[in-house]
């Protein structure tokens, strides 16, 4: 039984992909099942995406002073 997308962790929801990926790639699976693995496997790839987007917009850069001290927290900007 697959488990929710919305109650799914990261790692748990990565695991699955993994395990579809290697499924398909193996050439054995039926077409209806092959299509059915596809179609979970794209939504567990836009969720993982969307919860790495979310820790990255939560993760902040510590700004120093001149004097090395803390001085705040900024955004993180990648790139």
């Amino acid at each position: 039984m697959e488990q929710d997308l919305d109650t799914l962790s990261f790692e748990a929801g990565l695991r699955e992909l993994e395990a579809i990926v290697g499924k398909l790639e193996s050439g054995d699976t039926p077409l209806e099942e092959a299509i059915r693995l596809y179609e979970r496997g794209s939504a567990l790839r836009r969720k993982c995406a969307e919860r790495l987007d979310a820790a990255q917009a939560r993760i902040e850069a510590i700004r120093t002073g001149g004097d090395g001290t803390p001085a705040g927290v900024e955004p993180f900007l990648a790139g």
